[in-house]
């Protein structure tokens, strides 16, 4: 967490080359894959679970998925959903990774495609057509915020309780 992006941009870069996902949107997404805020987060979420309740599942015979499925992801799930919707906006309008590790067009994501308006030729930047492009763009992310907009603002409410 203390690494800053861009200093990682180098190593990422050559290690996607080596594994010859250059151009491709897995390599986009690789690394992304953990997430210390995250596993940070959802470690703080579990340890506010009653230990009454995993012991009661212990003696149910709760393997130990069944305890994280029935008995530690219920309680936490408004962390998950704050930590989901804050991941994936962040990830969402990330720009320079993208348009390091692509070539084309068709492996670029739209925020690095919102570029070509501000690059159209001799005719300069074409305002009216960026500022729409990128309400479309946002449009996803504000759309999922409503739609658990309840749970994510659950998330920072039972945050400071114990």
């Amino acid at each position: 967490m203390m690494i800053p992006t861009s200093a990682l941009l180098a190593p990422n870069f050559a290690t996607i080359r080596w594994l010859g996902l250059f151009d491709t949107r897995l390599a986009i997404a690789i690394p992304y894959f953990g997430s210390a805020f995250g596993t940070f987060l959802m470690r703080q979420a579990f340890l506010d679970v009653p230990r009454d309740l995993v012991d009661a599942g212990v003696m149910d015979g709760c393997s130990w998925w069944q305890l994280i499925l029935n008995v530690y992801l219920p309680p936490s799930l408004p962390a998950l959903i704050a930590f989901g919707l804050s991941s994936i906006t962040w990830h969402w309008n990330e720009f320079l990774w993208p348009l390091i590790i692509t070539n084309s067009d068709k492996s670029r994501p739209l925020t690095a495609g919102l570029v070509r308006f501000t690059q159209l030729g001799e005719i300069g930047a074409q305002w009216s057509l960026l500022t729409a492009a990128t309400l479309m763009v946002i449009a996803p992310l504000f759309i999922l915020f409503l739609i658990f907009q309840r749970r994510f603002i659950q998330s920072f409410l039972h945050s400071g309780l114990k």
